[in-house]
């Protein structure tokens, strides 16, 4: 029998990646296999995971804000970012969401769009794991269309009153900071604006989610903003409009174009070590044409993936990559991850119902990460628009 080889080494994926970001991907593996792997399954029943215990030693590897520059980031290539969202998402897709929303969201925002002592005074912190911070865009009635967000921020002398809400925010109900976006009225009209708010401040509740069925390895919460007070000095100088909140999921939906792969990458090795092991009919599973046609074609989609990844890798290190082609990458990601990871489960047959296994769990989190960050049906549009110049979101 001949030696079997991993699926990605058919593609010859390491040999595209640099030794730094391999060394920095090897060792994320490493330490999440180590520290974090083992707990996972148990957090997933519990619906819960201890943010504030695990996040310090994500701060000291390195990870929060990991493709940032200074403020006690790590400044890595956007390719070792992408290859350590992998590694955290398989795992779980909750453990890459905290990262993620840390990093891309909310220390990317004040990173961006931030005066000097909003980037002092939290970036730090953040990068060490030391303070959370979460993401407030997404409204009940406004996920896909943040243009009608109904969250307020008016003018009361020189400070700032917000009155609104967010729905799905990970990490929110333990954030120590919220950036969160509210529709502003002043003597410019009626724009958008980013506010760093120090989740203490009265007038800020987050009522955490529960009932979920998927990231349940992850705290997702509503944000309650009650006449929230602010000085002047909270709101984002640098950010005005839309396009200071869809720039952070963009940097987000990056990290989503590497994670899902992992995901997808994880169930692919668990259904090929359980087929290898598992006997039917006298021989092992994975000597079956059928078992060996699944995990040739999921194979396929896995290094394709992984190659476009690495090529909008490439082109964000350069400065050239576009949003629609972020797009492209979280679109053909999450798409064929869950498909992945449900025909994993089909392999592991009614042992792929059980929390032991993998699979399920990934493709219980993918329906989660399919859908946020944007559907699969807005970014097709923003690819259709893309390619035809014709806007056809209305």
């Amino acid at each position: 029998m001949a030696a079997a080889q991993h699926p990605l080494d058919l593609f010859g994926i390491d040999g595209l990646i640099s030794a730094d970001d391999r060394d920095m991907r090897d060792t994320v593996r490493a330490f999440l296999d180590a520290e974090v792997r083992p707990h996972v399954g148990g957090w997933f029943e519990a619906g819960s995971v201890p943010v504030k215990e695990i996040a310090p030693t994500f701060g000291e590897l390195g990870l929060l804000g990991m493709h940032l520059e200074g403020y006690g980031c790590a400044g890595t290539s956007a390719t070792a970012y992408g290859l350590a969202c992998a590694e955290l998402e398989a795992v779980d897709s909750g453990i890459r969401s905290l990262v993620s929303v840390q990093g891309s969201l909310a220390m990317f925002a004040i990173h961006r769009f931030g005066s000097e002592e909003q980037k002092h005074e939290w970036l730090p912190r953040m990068a060490a794991g030391q303070a959370i911070g979460c993401f407030g865009l997404t409204e009940p009635d406004f996920g896909s269309n943040p243009a009608g967000m109904r969250t307020r921020a008016r003018r009361d002398g020189d400070d700032w009153v917000l009155d609104g809400s967010k729905m799905w925010i990970t990490n929110g109900s333990v954030a120590d900071v919220a950036v969160v976006w509210a529709r502003t009225d002043d003597s410019d009209g009626s724009t958008v604006r980013g506010f760093v708010v120090p989740t203490d401040t009265p007038g800020f509740s987050a009522p955490e989610i529960k009932g979920k069925l998927s990231l349940r390895a992850s705290i997702t919460s509503e944000l309650v903003l009650e006449g929230l007070r602010l000085p002047a000095s909270a709101m984002l100088p640098e950010a005005r409009g839309l396009s200071g909140p869809l720039s952070c999921l963009s940097e987000a939906r990056f990290g989503i174009v590497f994670g899902a792969l992992g995901a997808a990458r994880d169930c692919l090795e668990v259904a090929i070590a359980y087929a290898q092991e598992r006997e039917i009919f006298d021989k092992p599973l994975a000597g079956y044409q059928i078992t060996q046609t699944k995990l040739a074609d999921m194979t396929l989609e896995l290094g394709k993936g992984m190659l476009l990844a690495l090529h909008l890798g490439a082109l964000k290190d350069a400065g050239n990559l576009r949003p629609e082609q972020v797009s492209l990458g979280k679109l053909n990601s999450c798409r064929e991850a869950i498909a992945i990871a449900r025909e994993c489960r089909t392999i592991l047959g009614a042992n792929g119902i059980a929390l032991e296994y993998s699979p399920m769990r990934h493709a219980n989190n993918l329906e989660s990460v399919l859908t946020y960050e944007g559907t699969s049906e807005v970014h097709q549009l923003v690819i259709g628009q893309a390619l035809t110049g014709h806007p056809a979101f209305r």
